[in-house]
């Protein structure tokens, strides 16, 4: 850490201190970690650095990060002693999150006041608030996991009086089971919030989480709550329910939120045997937006800039339209499809290709097409279809990829697939020279390397 500092002068703020795998390597050396506190140049500024933002460089996870992010984390808050705000790691993928040991309500870093921090799963969220940290104003907490003993844990009953400002995040895929025993009781510790964040998937037994819930549930407990925004999706198995209210119904039960639009969307999904109501606050303030339906309201998103679509209905050339419109800023487009267009043969005997508005997808970055239909491949690789940048980075499977190409040889796919800067096969067994000649300026891969 001393490199990192050396060249800067003191100030009580210090934005950002990248940790690189290199570095990483030299904290899981225990003699490294006890000469921080001797360092001098540590001694000028544990008591001038108020705030502090730490973020890891492991994209390609070489080093083991669980362990030593909580030792990092532990003596940040032992060394510096007047710090304020600390973001640690706070968008991290699950390898390097973080994980805390129960702490018996001791406190820790007693003028710590804001936290942004990203766990291994929902119990260290508990952890974060059960004595430690009991100052705290503010919290923004980042999970990947629940834990089945999320409900054993000590002090999960204790008020929060001092806490104002509080965010939770879930990863995509990641069920909550007991949104009534976890969530609600967490939620309502919390006497004096003036603003909740909630990015959560749930999964339900009998109802929806509708406005009703919310309102009966948590917002009744916060009497200076002004600000609530929230990403839900709660989702029923169809053994457990099969009559589903209409969107409609959902959507009235929102008609006293008036600080923001909610917006509803309920899908059926036959196949799967399931059912999922998604609701938001609008404008919608998020990064990433996932599974993305037939259903799609549409409106703009101009902070969204990761994307997934998922239906059992296929997507036609209309909807990919709506998609480039509502997303301007998109970089990363994940499409999850295994139903063939229907319209694409009606478009096919009507010659009318040339009718069709040329879909733009201008700041995409990188395309995830491994687990969809092959017209869905087609699609993003006609040039009269599609318009895709320069910089693209394509993951695909190799079997799609071969039959949509006619095995590498057909002229109306090659023009997008000359310029893609990487394509990732998934399996990848060998590179022959029909490849290497299809993509001749382009870097080709296996998919694990799609990251």
């Amino acid at each position: 850490m001393h490199c990192l500092l050396s060249g800067v002068l003191p100030v009580s703020v210090i934005s950002c201190v990248p940790i690189t795998t290199s570095l990483m390597s030299g904290f899981i050396n225990p003699t490294y970690i006890i000469l921080l506190d001797e360092n001098p140049l540590i001694h000028i500024f544990k008591n001038q650095v108020s705030s502090l933002k730490i973020s890891f460089n492991n994209k390609n996870n070489s080093c083991p990060m669980v362990g030593i992010s909580s030792v990092i984390f532990q003596k940040i808050l032992t060394i510096y002693t007047n710090l304020r705000c600390l973001k640690y790691n706070p968008s991290s993928p699950f390898g390097d999150a973080l994980y805390l040991y129960p702490a018996n309500g001791i406190a820790i870093c007693p003028t710590l006041l804001e936290l942004h921090v990203s766990v291994t799963d929902m119990k260290q969220c508990l952890h974060i608030l059960d004595g430690r940290f009991d100052q705290l104003r503010i919290l923004y907490v980042t999970f990947d996991s629940v834990s089945p003993e999320l409900f054993n844990i000590e002090d999960n009953q204790k008020p929060l009086p001092n806490l104002r400002i509080f965010s939770l995040c879930c990863y995509d895929k990641i069920n909550i089971n007991d949104f009534d025993e976890s969530i609600v009781p967490l939620l309502r510790r919390m006497l004096n919030l003036e603003e909740l964040h909630l990015n959560i998937i749930v999964k339900c037994y009998e109802e929806f989480i509708s406005g009703d819930t919310l309102n009966k549930d948590i917002i009744i407990y916060m009497p200076r709550l002004y600000k609530f925004t929230f990403n839900i999706c709660s989702i029923i198995d169809h053994r457990n329910q099969t009559n589903f209210p209409l969107n409609e119904h959902i959507q009235k039960t929102f008609k006293y939120f008036f600080n923001n639009q909610i917006i509803t969307c309920i899908d059926h999904f036959q196949e799967k045997g399931y059912s999922q109501c998604h609701i938001y606050s609008y404008p919608y303030k998020l990064k990433v937006y996932n599974n993305i339906t037939n259903n799609f309201p549409g409106g703009l998103f101009t902070c969204v800039t990761q994307v997934s679509l998922h239906d059992e209905r296929p997507f036609e050339h209309d909807f990919f339209l709506r998609i480039a419109q509502s997303f301007p800023f998109m970089k990363e487009l994940t499409i999850k499809n295994q139903k063939a267009q229907n319209k694409k043969q009606f478009i096919k005997s009507n010659s009318d290709d040339q009718i069709l508005s040329i879909i733009e997808y201008p700041n995409l970055t990188r395309l995830d097409l491994t687990n969809t239909h092959d017209d869905y491949i087609e699609l993003f690789l006609f040039d009269r279809k599609m318009s895709l940048p320069n910089n693209l980075h394509l993951c695909v499977d190799y079997q799609s990829l071969e039959r949509v190409t006619y095995y590498f040889t057909r002229y109306i796919t090659r023009n997008h697939c000359a310029k893609l800067a990487g394509v990732y096969f998934y399996p990848l067994n060998q590179i022959d020279e029909n490849i290497k000649n299809y993509f001749p300026h382009t870097c080709i891969g296996r998919a694990v390397d799609f990251v």
